[in-house]
């Protein structure tokens, strides 16, 4: 059985930093892309970060570009989302997600297997 699980949501101030996890199992981690989305009220689901099988590839949305970092450690089977200067806007569920193939698209559709998603909320 597959399962992503998120870890590292919470709330925040304005400027702030949170550090989300996610661990996976019941999947060789190390053969997937690993992905991050994010969804606010009323809004679909959009693309944050991806990272490649060996971490040598990332991506990442315009919005979040230069400050929320992807990494991954395929010894811990995890993929990490470090979230620097946070803004109101950032306030969203976030959701990790594994795709078995190299994605050509940012989309949902793209990926396979989903986590929970864990709640981020900025305060301004």
């Amino acid at each position: 059985q597959v399962q992503l699980v998120e870890s590292g949501g919470g709330l925040v101030p304005a400027g702030g930093s949170l550090s989300l996890s996610c661990a996976v199992s019941g999947r060789t981690f190390s053969t997937d892309t690993m992905g991050w989305f994010r969804q606010a009220p009323g809004t679909e689901r959009e693309f944050v970060a991806r990272i490649s099988r060996t971490g040598a590839i990332t991506v990442y949305a315009d919005s979040v570009k230069g400050r929320f970092p992807i990494s991954r450690d395929n010894a811990k089977n995890t993929v990490y989302l470090q979230m620097n200067s946070l803004k109101p806007e950032d306030t969203a569920v976030y959701y990790c997600a594994a795709a078995n193939r190299y994605p050509s698209r940012n989309e949902p559709r793209e990926f396979d297997y989903w986590g929970q998603g864990t709640q981020v909320t900025v305060s301004s």
